[in-house]
């Protein structure tokens, strides 16, 4: 019997197990973890995932990778129909113990399609046992997705990334936030890398997305998403987009579905 509860599903003796559900729109689940580690596919609308280091979100053809006991929550942009894998942490292989969003291939989209009608106490050295197996390897390839935002530990600089979520802006700069934080802007630049692991630049376009991809799943338009980001035009925020996803914004909007 198919089950789609994860609880049921945690200790199930396989190393590898598939679950699909079906959530409304606007739908948030409560902040969570799980023994075993967790991809999150939406095979249809966007979900953004939060852990207390940082926030992920991931459109269709992207996917969430959570390791087991991380605490988080989802909230749901859209209708979202989700697949999702439910990993024991000695078949982790390449997926690694952070949080991360990565590509989904045709391939790999097809084997979480085939995963997810599959029992959950297949035979292991069965067709279904292989179609797992492969499904794993193809994971523990997959390339990595720059759709994070890390948070820094450090508590004033993490209320000032929070704050820059709530109004997001391409055009802030480093100087502006080291005289805000009272720091000089090298030991700003080095403190930020240390604590997020990427340079401001980068993580405020990337904070940008985060923003602007549930609105566009929502379907808001891509001039509206762009100016009130503080892009001066529709055209450089669409440059930024495709450098950083690989394709126009247009491509998560609802009627280009």
């Amino acid at each position: 019997m198919l089950l789609n509860d994860v609880t049921l599903m945690e200790n199930v003796d396989r190393p590898i197990v598939a679950i699909r559900n079906d959530y409304p729109s606007d739908f948030e689940l409560d902040w969570h973890s799980h023994r075993r580690g967790q991809l999150l596919y939406a095979a249809r609308g966007v979900v953004v995932l939060s852990t207390p280091a940082g926030a992920w979100v991931a459109p269709p053809e992207r996917a969430v990778w959570t390791p087991g006991g991380c605490s988080h929550s989802v909230r749901m942009v859209g209708a979202v129909s989700t697949r999702s894998l439910l990993v024991e942490p000695a078949a982790y292989g390449a997926l690694g113990l952070r949080t991360k969003v990565i590509q989904v291939s045709p391939l790999l989209r097809a084997l979480l399609e085939a995963a997810s009608g599959i029992e959950p106490e297949y035979d292991v050295a069965g067709r279904d046992g292989m179609v797992m197996a492969l499904l794993l390897e193809e994971l523990t390839r997959a390339p990595t997705v720059p759709l994070a935002v890390p948070f820094p530990k450090r508590p004033d600089i993490a209320r000032r990334c929070q704050r820059f979520l709530e109004r997001p802006s391409p055009h802030d700069t480093i100087d502006r936030w080291s005289d805000e934080l009272g720091m000089g802007r090298r030991a700003f630049t080095r403190a930020f890398r240390r604590e997020t692991g990427l340079s401001f630049g980068m993580w405020r376009q990337q904070a940008c997305l985060l923003v602007a991809l549930p609105r566009l799943a929502a379907g808001e338009a891509v001039t509206t998403v762009a100016l009130d980001l503080g892009y001066e035009s529709p055209a450089a925020f669409t440059t930024m987009f495709k450098r950083l996803v690989g394709v126009a914004p247009s491509h998560y909007h609802p009627a280009a579905a």
